[in-house]
């Protein structure tokens, strides 16, 4: 099964995360895949946006444990970065997300995790269906958001990442959509493509060089640089690196094992 599905309609190309039975989490293959499909839609002069959606009734449910697992195996033999790069890797593609000259839309629907949250963040426009469901549950596991937060922080604003990132709480559309983690609702998931077309209309209606442009007036003037994000995230790196090292995480992956709620969370 291909990990992403790609269709290209007018100014649009739509990327599908295709992994339907993990609820479409992100492992490195599909993260490689997506970024060598955004710098091939920046190439192509047709091409004004990028939508982002997922398959099965479900955008995204954040990293893939697989993928912690082989990282695991590589610490294990020695790798003692195996973590921090597993982690800058996603960082690198929101941060690839934000500076691309292309308008990014997501359009999701179903369970929005952690990774997922993060792709949201890093979009310029997100459109919801009633029943999405959005949440970071990594401190819940022990981990930490290390590549999510400075996006999200961006997005919605500091005291609305703490509620996310530090109390755990699940939004679903319409409360995601009041705190500006979501622009607008479809009216259901079958009006979802429809909302994305509305979106596209306006998009067609202005210039590929001013959106362009403009956008990146826009990041530049409301964010720190490229620069300072990037050392930011390679730091955020290290420390999520030292998290999955710690008794916490070993707690909160046996916990989730093993069905049970980790020790911090007993009555």
């Amino acid at each position: 099964m291909q990990g992403l599905i790609t269709e290209q309609t007018g100014c649009a190309l739509t990327v599908t995360l295709n992994r339907p039975q993990q609820r479409n989490a992100l492992n490195s293959a599909t993260l490689d895949e997506l970024e060598r499909k955004l710098g091939e839609a920046e190439d192509n002069p047709q091409l004004r946006a990028l939508v982002i959606r997922g398959a099965g009734g479900n955008f995204c449910a954040g990293g893939d444990l697989a993928d912690m697992l082989e990282a695991q195996q590589a610490y294990s033999d020695g790798n003692q970065r195996a973590f921090t790069e597993l982690s800058r890797r996603y960082g690198g593609l929101l941060q690839a997300l934000k500076r691309s000259r292309l308008v990014i839309i997501c359009a999701v629907e179903g369970v929005v995790m952690g990774g997922g949250v993060g792709l949201v963040c890093a979009s310029d426009f997100t459109i919801a269906a009633p029943g999405s469901r959005f949440s970071l549950p990594e401190t819940r596991l022990g981990l930490i958001p290390a590549q999510i937060a400075p996006f999200l922080n961006s997005r919605i604003g500091p005291g609305q990442t703490r509620r996310l990132a530090l109390a755990g709480e699940i939004l679903d559309a319409a409360e995601a959509q009041h705190i500006g983690l979501v622009h607008q609702l479809a009216v259901s998931a079958e009006e979802l493509g429809r909302g994305v077309d509305g979106i596209l209309d306006n998009i067609r209606r202005s210039a590929p060089g001013a959106l362009a442009t403009t956008k990146t007036l826009v990041r530049r003037s409301g964010e720190i640089s490229d620069e300072e994000l990037g050392a930011l995230l390679d730091e955020a790196a290290e420390d999520f690196s030292a998290a999955v090292l710690s008794e916490e995480a070993k707690e909160g992956a046996m916990a989730f094992i093993e069905k049970r709620k980790p020790y911090w969370a007993q009555e």
